[in-house]
């Protein structure tokens, strides 16, 4: 933990997937006069009897109004940056997000060691909505193990078949990269704003997003609310979308 924001450092997710906290710039003050410039106007932090720092309850209703309105640009100007592993295809879903974001990720153009891979927790094709990628997650024993069994023995061969054509073949790693499987972890930087990540775990919270990339806007969540209390907390309450 944080010693000073109590923030999370690093929150595992989905086994060997994490999301870490490296930094962040500004508080819930930046984007209260980010928005009062407009009228030369600045505000300051208010104090509770503990002499910890507090929002003034002008600035908290303007927070809200301005996340009620989609008043998003002072918004933009908290920046935090992250280091995200997880698995291929959720690495994927998550870089669609573009707006206010950007991300630098592992190249396994130079980086030989062999992936740590997810094992998913298996769960039925969908039934009946298309825009669903998946129903309930499977619970017969034996499905189960014998979906394990098929993926680990795809995955170990298509790990050992890396490694050869690596140091066996003196393959290059940009193309021997090709024969990993999906499910391996990447890792990555990812810096953004404040809003940047808002829309993202908005969006991958929502009962059609994935299971495995909720969780990851689950843990984002977490740091957010821990850095930027009050503005996390206006921008992401539904009632500010009616």
């Amino acid at each position: 933990m944080d010693e000073n924001n109590h923030t999370p450092k690093v929150i595992q997710v989905l086994g060997q997937g994490s999301v870490e906290y490296i930094d962040h710039m500004g508080d819930d003050i930046r984007p209260v006069n980010a928005a009062r410039v407009s009228f030369g106007k600045k505000s300051s932090w208010d104090h509770t009897e503990d002499g910890d720092p507090s929002l003034k309850d002008e600035d908290s209703k303007l927070l809200k109004y301005l996340a009620k309105h989609n008043h998003w640009t002072p918004f933009a100007h908290p920046h935090i940056t992250l280091c995200v592993k997880a698995p291929v295809p959720i690495r994927t879903q998550l870089f669609k997000h573009k707006c206010g974001l950007v991300e630098n990720e592992i190249s396994r153009r130079y980086v030989t060691e062999i992936p740590e891979v997810y094992v998913p927790l298996w769960r039925h094709a969908p039934v009946k909505s298309v825009k669903q990628g998946s129903s309930g997650f499977i619970k017969d024993e034996i499905t189960i193990r014998d979906c394990d069994s098929i993926y680990a023995s795809t995955v170990s061969t298509a790990l050992r078949m890396y490694d050869y054509l690596v140091s066996e073949q003196g393959v290059a790693p940009e193309q021997a990269r090709m024969i990993l499987p999906q499910g391996m972890y990447t890792q990555w930087y990812w810096t953004g704003s404040l809003s940047a990540y808002a829309r993202v775990y908005k969006l991958r919270i929502a009962d059609h997003a994935q299971w495995e990339v909720s969780e990851y806007a689950k843990a984002i969540g977490r740091i957010m609310t821990t850095l930027f209390p009050a503005s996390w907390k206006v921008l992401i309450d539904s009632e500010n979308d009616t």
